[in-house]
Order: C-alpha cells, then sequence, then structure tokens
C-alpha cells in the first residue's frame, strides 16, 4: 500500500474573510516566534545608543546588524521551515540574503545621484522580503524535490540533495537581488508615504475604523503583521520608536469595555467581566474581550472611538515604542516605552479606556431589559469568537465554563433514560461519542440508560440529555430546550462525561462510591453494537480495506487532509464529488476533531444523498498537523450509507478511547500493521 498522494487545487472554502484570516495567521505564524528578538533589540536599542539609559559606543552597533540582518533572516527561516522544514527554510533564508543586499545596492545607486548635503536615503529593512521570499524559497524547493522524488540512484541521494538545495537557493537569491528588492523598496516607500501623510494631515486615528473591527473579526494579523510591524521597525530604526506599534496594542478600547461589563452588565458577562479584564490587560490576552462585543456589535462604536482616542493622544505626544509590544499586556508596553514617551503612552491607555467606558456603558444601559431576557447571550458569543478564529482558544474556555454549556450535574432538572449525541449530520463524530460514553456508563454500573446518536435535525422531545460540540449546542437547545444540554470541545475523551456519569450515579444511587466500580471485564465487553444499527457483518469487510489504510502520510495541513480523504472516498465509489466538497462545508460549521489525535472529516447531512455506499479512509499523517488548533496524525474519512458505518465508527472510538492503543498505532511500521491492529473492527 502507497502513501497518499495529495492534489493541489484550492478548496475555495470560507469566502473572502477566512482567506485573509488564514493568510494573517501565516504571516502571524512567521513574525511571533521571532517576537522576543525584535524585544531584545528593542532592550539592546534602550540601553546603548547615545541617547539610551546606557550608552555605549562599542555595544551600540549590536542595533544596525541585527535589524537590517538577523530579524529578516530570523523570519525568512521560520517563514521555509513552516512550508519545509529545514531545507525550505535554509533556501528561504538565501534568498533573503539576495533581497537584503540588492535592496542596500538600489538604495547605494540612488544616494550617488544626490546633490551634496542632501539627506540619504536609509536602508529598507528587508521585513516583508523575508515574509516573501522565506516561503516562496521554500515552495519552489519543495516543488522540485517531487520532481526527482524516488528516481535517484541509490547512494546519489545527499549529492543531488545537498547540490538541488544549493542550486535553488542560489537561484532564489538572483530573484531576491533583481526582483523581490525592487518590489520591496517601491511598497515601502508607498506606505510609508502614506502613514507619513496620514501622521502629517492628523487623519491616522481613523484607522481605527479598520483596526478595532478587524482585532474583533481575527482579521487583524494580516494588517499587523504585514504592514504595521515592517513599517514600525523601519520607523523606529530611524527614530528610535514608532507610534504604529500602539494603533493595535493599546489595551485601553477592550479595558473600558470589560468595564462597563463589570458595573453595567447582568448575569454571566458581569460575573466574568473582571477577571477578563485582568487577563486582557495585564495578561495582554486581547481576544478575551472579544465576545463581549460580539454579544451587542453597537459596542464597535466604543472600541473604535477608545482606540482613536489612544492614538490621537500618541500623536499629540509624539509617543512611541521601541519595538513590537507582544502580546499587548500593559507590561509589555511600558517594558518597550521610549524614554521619551512614558506619559503620552500612560495617557493614551487611560484616554482609550475612559472612552471606551463611557459608551459602552451608556449602550449597556439603554439595552439592559433585553439583556435581562437573553443570559445565555455570552455562551453564544464566545462561540462565534472561537468560529472567527477558527480555532479553540484557551482564553476563552474559562468564559464558556462560566457562560454556557451548562454542566449535567449543574442542570439535572429530569431524570435521564435516554442520552442523544448530537452532531451536524449524525454521521460520524456523534456515533463515536456516543460509544465512548455508553462504555464509561457501563464500567459504572449503570443500567437502564440508551445512549444513541442523531442528526440535530432529527432530535425530538425524547432525549432526557443531549450531548453537543459547543459549537452547535445552541441549536440543539433550541430543537429541544427542555432536554438537559452539556456542550464538549471534542467527542472522545471529554471530562463532560464523567460528570454525566456523576449525575446518573446520583440519580440512581444516591452517588454511591461502590456504584461507581468498573464492571468485571467479562461484563463489559470492548465493543459493543450500536443498538438498532446495522450488524458488523452487515458493514463488512469493504467498509476498511487495506487499500484505504495509509501510514506516514505526507499530509501538512487540515485542509490537505480534508480534501485527501474526499478524493479517496471519490476513489472508492461510495461517494461523488459533491460529497467531497460538502466536508469542507462540515469543516467550516463545526470541527470534526474528536481528541487523541484523531480527526473524522465527513460531509453534510444535506450531502447524504450523495453516498450510494459506505466506506472508510485511515491515514496516519507522517507529522502532527494542525487542525484547529488541535494536533491531529489520525484521519479517519467517512461515508455512511443507511448505518453501514456506525458499528466499525463505534470499534475506533473504543480504541481511540484507549491511548495505549492510540500509541500502537502511533508505532505501527507500515500501513500493513496498521490495518493489523484495526482490521478487528471488520469483524
Amino acid at each position: 500500500m502507497a502513501d497518499t498522494a495529495t492534489t493541489t487545487e484550492d478548496a475555495g472554502r470560507g469566502g473572502f474573510r477566512v482567506a485573509i484570516q488564514k493568510f494573517g495567521t501565516f504571516l502571524s505564524g512567521m513574525i511571533m516566534p521571532n517576537i522576543p528578538a525584535l524585544i531584545a533589540w528593542g532592550i539592546i536599542t534602550a540601553f546603548f545608543i547615545p541617547d539610551g539609559w546606557t550608552p555605549n559606543e562599542g555595544l551600540a552597533k549590536l542595533v544596525d546588524p541585527t535589524i537590517h540582518y538577523l530579524l529578516p533572516l530570523l523570519i525568512a527561516n521560520t517563514g521555509g521551515r513552516m512550508v519545509y522544514e529545514a531545507r525550505g527554510g535554509v533556501v528561504g533564508t538565501v534568498a533573503t540574503v539576495g533581497a537584503i543586499v540588492g535592496s542596500d545596492h538600489l538604495v547605494d545607486l540612488f544616494n550617488e545621484t544626490l546633490p551634496a548635503g542632501a539627506d540619504a536615503l536609509p536602508y529598507t529593512h528587508m521585513f516583508i522580503g523575508a515574509m516573501i521570499l522565506g516561503p516562496l524559497g521554500a515552495w519552489v524547493m519543495k516543488q522540485l524535490d517531487k520532481l526527482w522524488e524516488g528516481k535517484i540512484r541509490a547512494g546519489f541521494e545527499m549529492l543531488v540533495n545537498m547540490f538541488s538545495a544549493g542550486i535553488v537557493a542560489f537561484g532564489m537569491a538572483l530573484v531576491g537581488f533583481f526582483a523581490i528588492a525592487r518590489v520591496v523598496n517601491w511598497l515601502m516607500d508607498v506606505l510609508g508615504a502614506a502613514v507619513g501623510w496620514l501622521i502629517e494631515t492628523g487623519w491616522l486615528p481613523l484607522v481605527s475604523v479598520i483596526i478595532e473591527p478587524a482585532k474583533v473579526f481575527f482579521l487583524n494579523n494580516a494588517i499587523n503583521h504585514g504592514v504595521l510591524t515592517p513599517l514600525g521597525t523601519q520607523m523606529s530604526a530611524a527614530d528610535g520608536k514608532s507610534i504604529l506599534y500602539l494603533l493595535e496594542a493599546n489595551p485601553g478600547p477592550g479595558l473600558g469595555i470589560l468595564l462597563a461589563f463589570t458595573i453595567f452588565g447582568v448575569g454571566a458577562a458581569r460575573a466574568t467581566a473582571p477577571g477578563a479584564a485582568i487577563i486582557h490587560f495585564f495578561g495582554g490576552i486581547h481576544e478575551i474581550y472579544f465576545p463581549y462585543v460580539l454579544m451587542k456589535p453597537a459596542l464597535l462604536v466604543a472600541v473604535i472611538a477608545g482606540g482613536a482616542t489612544g492614538v490621537a493622544t500618541n500623536m499629540l505626544f509624539d509617543a512611541g515604542l521601541r519595538a513590537p509590544a507582544s502580546p499587548g499586556s500593559i507590561i509589555a508596553i511600558m517594558a518597550q516605552t521610549a524614554n521619551d514617551s512614558y506619559l503620552g503612552v500612560i495617557l493614551s491607555v487611560v484616554l482609550s479606556t475612559a472612552v471606551s467606558f463611557l459608551i459602552a456603558a451608556v449602550i449597556l444601559r439603554a439595552s439592559r431589559k433585553n439583556d435581562l431576557e437573553n443570559e445565555d447571550a455570552l455562551a453564544e458569543a464566545v462561540a462565534k469568537t472561537e468560529a472567527n478564529k477558527g480555532k479553540k482558544s484557551d482564553a476563552l474556555s474559562g468564559l464558556s465554563g462560566a457562560a454556557g454549556g451548562a454542566t449535567a450535574t449543574a442542570t439535572a432538572t429530569r431524570t435521564v433514560e435516554k442520552i442523544v449525541f448530537a452532531c451536524d449530520a449524525g454521521m460520524g463524530s456523534s456515533a463515536m461519542g456516543a460509544n465512548v460514553m455508553r462504555k464509561k456508563i457501563r464500567q459504572a454500573g449503570i443500567e437502564g440508560v440508551d445512549v444513541t446518536n442523531l442528526a440535530i435535525a432529527n432530535l425530538d422531545p425524547s432525549a432526557d440529555l443531549v450531548i453537543t460540540q459547543k459549537e452547535l449546542t445552541s441549536r440543539a437547545e433550541g430543537k429541544n430546550p427542555d432536554s438537559i444540554h452539556v456542550s464538549v470541545d471534542n467527542f472522545m475523551n471529554s471530562p463532560r462525561y464523567d460528570e454525566v456519569v456523576d449525575l446518573l450515579l446520583a440519580q440512581r444511587e444516591g452517588g454511591a462510591p461502590a456504584a461507581a466500580e468498573p464492571a468485571p471485564a467479562a461484563q463489559a465487553p470492548a465493543a459493543e453494537p450500536v443498538a438498532a444499527e446495522p450488524a458488523a457483518a452487515e458493514a463488512g469487510p469493504s467498509v476498511l480495506v487495506p487499500e484505504r489504510v495509509f501510514a506516514e502520510s505526507p499530509i501538512t495541513d487540515r485542509d490537505e487532509a480534508i480534501r485527501e480523504a474526499g478524493r479517496q472516498l471519490v476513489a472508492s465509489g461510495a461517494v461523488t464529488q459533491a460529497y467531497a466538497d460538502s466536508m469542507f462545508d462540515r469543516e467550516e460549521t463545526v470541527s470534526t476533531y474528536m481528541g487523541n489525535l484523531l480527526a473524522i472529516p465527513h460531509g453534510t447531512n444535506e450531502a447524504k444523498d450523495e453516498v450510494s455506499d459506505s466506506a472508510l479512509v485511515f491515514i496516519r499523517t507522517a507529522q502532527p498537523i494542525d487542525w484547529n488548533g488541535n494536533e491531529v496524525r489520525f484521519v479517519v474519512g467517512i461515508a455512511g450509507k443507511d448505518g453501514g458505518h456506525i458499528d466499525i465508527l463505534s470499534k475506533i472510538a473504543t480504541i481511540f478511547s484507549d491511548e495505549a492503543k492510540v500509541e500502537q498505532l502511533l508505532a505501527a511500521p507500515d500501513a500493513e500493521a496498521l490495518y493489523a491492529l484495526l482490521g478487528k473492527v471488520n469483524e
């Protein structure tokens, strides 16, 4: 069995907003790991330049080479590694050296034409060039390596690998010297002139109209890392500080929102706002205030006005930071404040907080009656925020627990005899979660509880307790308002399951400890078939076959994995291309990450008619891939016809709920060994 091959076509899912978000996230991935180097440069500047805290002529010589060479090359290496690991990092770094030297050469030629006594044009720091050439050089190397992969004679691999990378690096350095250097110099001139015009005319505060909403919808990374950081670094290198570093980092607007909720909010929003304010202001995690704004979009006016006030204050006092403040904590901001800017920076934070607070207070007071009637709004806003971010947020998990996703033990309003796992399609993830829950109930010795799985659209009032992924809880509550609802992050190993078991024990046994002892092994088989579903024999070996088990797949990201799983399902004849396309729609609605390194991408409920037979694809990736912020090594593509896949999925759930078995799957040397470990699911 061969590893999966990947296609290069773009899935085209998610629209313009998602595209900008992904682009910004990619830029952030290059910049953020190197922020410590920028901070170090800021500290060196603060201490050793002539007007620094402790001027030192020798140590001040660190300033220019660090900003001009070291930082762009670090960014280029990081970007190259993101695309093609160490090999890509080397090629991308050499290519960026070409752009740096090419840019310096162009500036030198221009300065030679200036009349005597005219101010020389400063060198351009090649941050944008690094963000272009790092990934581009790595991508070119990756594509060329694919051309001769498997075609090199034994014993010549090292020779070919070394010389091919060297030749490509040489070629990309020329591209950087002759092409990218010119493009970046022109772009920096245009952007610099635009920012200079905004500052000179006093219009710079208006950028808050773009930046503040962009933050709330996680579109700010493209602006921050693609524009503000490179321009701010250029300004700081010339002037010792930059106001641009404060356009996004100012914690004042968010602090004003949270203080307003602390005083004028209601329910969970008021209860959680003080803690969120501490995390936001001192921890610098700005995303924690985004759900409060999403609860009331009118609050965008407050953060925009607060942000504009902060920018105007910094302009009035000519204040700025020496280097980026990341995260946007008041501690980081004060540490990077230029020596002559403390008054302006402090006032900008205080005044932006005050303006944001006053406007938010008026809005909250005006809508207090409606807020009292909708105390679940914060939980819904947290879910929207994580959907905007595209992955789970640790910073927001505390808000989720306090605001929504009621635990079973806290809402035991009816005796639980029927538990339903509900997902968008009722096809795969809910079936696996139901199996895990069923096993926990057996081990606790509890009887008389029916555990099933359904699509949310098929929920009915007979469900006493409904378990959903938290992104779908509000939909399930709308369908079954009288049921107990439990939200989970994933269906495989959520701690909420233990809370459900505790509730069942309390209702049946008074919570006696003896009832929680595991049942004897003979009474608790490892994989009991799902009730009322086709038996495993009917599902047949055709659902999971050796030809659709892959080991060491070169897949590197979530979309590539979904695309490949869909391609294999189409190739099996079980589904149409329309079903494979709907797998992306399903992922945009709610993540198919299950826990324990497993994801199970599948189509939407609307695409069920595109399934002609049941089939599974099992893929183990060579390296961990990011699945909405979670690490995944196993991708199980699913197509289910008349429930024929459910029994096998239940057994896979049993395997992945056991960490020891997951380790065995990770250690399996090849696809044959993987299938040997999985083959019993067909029995």
